[in-house]
C-alpha cells in the first residue's frame, strides 16, 4: 500500500461551502441513514432511547497524583486506570498547561480559518505527508466526506518540525503553537508514566517504547467544523479509533460535538472548563495487549455555530516496530497483535479514511493466522 501523492478529484472546502449560504448540503457529504447522528443530537444520545445529561466520560484531577497525599494519589491512580480500562477516554485538570495559553491557541486557530480562503491555500496539502490545510483524510474516488476542514503540522520528531509550513498569519501563531506543543509533549509524557504505572510496567516503559522523550512523534490536527444547514444528515469527523499511541484533545469551549461509543450508544462528551481530552490510540491497545482498548468516536456538527479543536497526537517514533509488551504476554493471555511500525500503519487510515475500528481489528486476525 503506498501513500498518494494528490488528491483524486478537486479538493471542497467546506468552510467555504457553508459561508455561501447554501441551504442544502451536496451529496458528498451525506452519510448512510445508519451512520448519522439523529436531529435531536446534542446532549442526547445517538441511537438510544435514554437521554445523556447526566453521563460524561471520567474527569481525573491530577495535582492529586503529584500531591503528596498516598491516599489521594492511589485513587487518582485507580480513576485513571478505570478509565482506560472501561471507557478509554478521559478528562483531566489541574494538568500544568497554563489556561491562557490554552485560550491563546485556541483562539489563535480560529483567526487563521477566518483568514480569505487564499491565504489557506498557500498551505494546500497533499495525501503523500497530509502536513498543511486540507478538507479530507483518504483518497477513495468518490468518497462520502466529512463536514469539516483541518490543518496538519508535525510537532516532533525535531527534524521534522518545519515552522515555515504553519501558518504565517495571525502573527503570533507560530510562537504561541510552539510553546504549546513544548507543554503539551510534557503533559504527554506524564500520562504515558501513569499509563505505564498503572499497568505494572516500569514507569518510562510506554515513553521509551514510543522511542524515547527525542524521538517520539507528535502531530497536531487543528479541525475546523463550519456550521451545517443539515447537521442530521453529516457527520463533522466518520467513527474511528485515532491511529496513533494517545490523543490530547483541546476542545471548543462553547461548543459540544464530540461522541464517544459506549456499547451500543453514543455518548455527547461535555467538555470540562481548562481540562484537556485524553483518548487511547491503537498503538497504546497493541502495547498493552488489548487491557487498554482505543475508542470508536465521532464528530457532529450543528446549525448555529463553528466548532474548533487542537487534537495533539502522541505517536510512535514512525519506523520502531510496536507489539505487546513482553510483561502482558501470558500463556493465558498471548500476544494479541504482530509487530507492525506506525508508518505502516498509520497508512490505513490515509488512504481509506477513517473506518471505525477494523484496521485494529483486522491485527488480531493476522496474529491468529500466524
Amino acid at each position: 500500500m503506498m501513500a498518494c501523492q494528490e488528491w483524486p478529484e478537486p479538493v471542497i472546502r467546506v468552510q467555504a461551502l457553508a459561508e455561501s449560504g447554501l441551504t442544502t448540503i451536496p451529496e458528498r457529504f451525506v452519510k448512510p441513514e445508519f451512520q448519522r447522528a439523529p436531529s435531536t443530537c446534542a446532549p442526547n444520545l445517538a441511537n438510544s432511547s435514554h437521554n445523556d445529561e447526566n453521563i460524561n466520560i471520567p474527569v481525573i484531577d491530577m495535582k492529586h497524583i503529584y500531591g503528596g497525599d498516598e491516599r489521594l494519589r492511589e485513587e487518582a491512580l485507580r480513576h485513571v486506570s478505570e478509565a482506560c480500562r472501561e471507557w478509554g477516554f478521559f478528562q483531566v485538570l489541574n494538568h500544568g498547561v497554563s489556561h491562557e495559553l490554552m485560550k491563546q491557541a485556541r483562539e489563535v486557530w480560529r483567526e487563521f480559518f477566518h483568514q480569505p480562503l487564499e491565504v489557506k491555500e498557500e498551505y494546500a496539502n497533499s495525501p503523500l505527508t497530509y502536513e498543511g490545510y486540507g478538507s479530507r483524510l483518504g483518497v477513495k474516488k468518490g468518497a462520502i466526506l466529512d463536514w469539516s476542514d483541518y490543518f496538519f503540522l508535525h510537532y516532533m520528531p525535531c527534524s521534522l518540525r518545519d515552522q515555515t509550513k504553519w501558518p504565517a498569519l495571525p502573527t503570533s501563531l507560530r510562537n504561541i503553537i510552539a510553546e504549546y506543543g513544548e507543554e503539551i509533549v510534557k503533559l504527554g509524557g506524564k500520562i504515558l508514566e501513569i499509563m505505564s504505572i498503572n499497568l505494572g510496567l516500569r514507569e518510562d516503559f510506554l515513553l521509551n517504547a514510543f522511542g524515547g522523550a527525542n524521538d517520539l512523534g507528535a502531530c497536531l490536527r487543528v479541525n475546523f467544523y463550519p456550521k451545517c444547514p443539515q447537521p442530521d444528515l453529516t457527520l463533522g469527523l466518520s467513527p474511528h479509533s485515532d491511529p496513533g499511541g494517545m490523543t490530547i484533545l483541546l476542545p471548543d469551549d462553547n461548543v459540544s460535538g464530540l461522541q464517544v461509543r459506549r456499547g451500543e450508544d453514543w455518548i455527547t462528551v461535555k467538555p470540562v472548563p481548562n481540562a484537556f481530552i485524553i483518548n487511547m490510540g491503537d498503538q497504546i491497545q497493541v502495547l498493552s495487549n488489548a487491557i487498554y482498548k482505543s475508542i470508536e468516536h465521532r464528530v457532529i456538527v450543528n446549525s448555529n455555530k463553528d466548532r474548533v479543536s487542537l487534537a495533539f497526537f502522541y505517536n510512535p517514533r514512525s519506523d520502531i516496530p510496536i507489539q505487546p509488551a513482553k510483561q502482558l504476554v501470558t500463556k493465558d493471555r498471548p500476544a494479541l497483535y504482530p509487530p507492525m511500525t506506525f508508518d505502516e500503519y498509520r497508512l490505513y487510515i490515509r488512504t481509506k479514511g477513517p473506518s471505525g475500528k477494523a484496521q485494529v481489528e483486522s491485527l488480531t486476525s493476522k496474529c491468529d493466522s500466524n
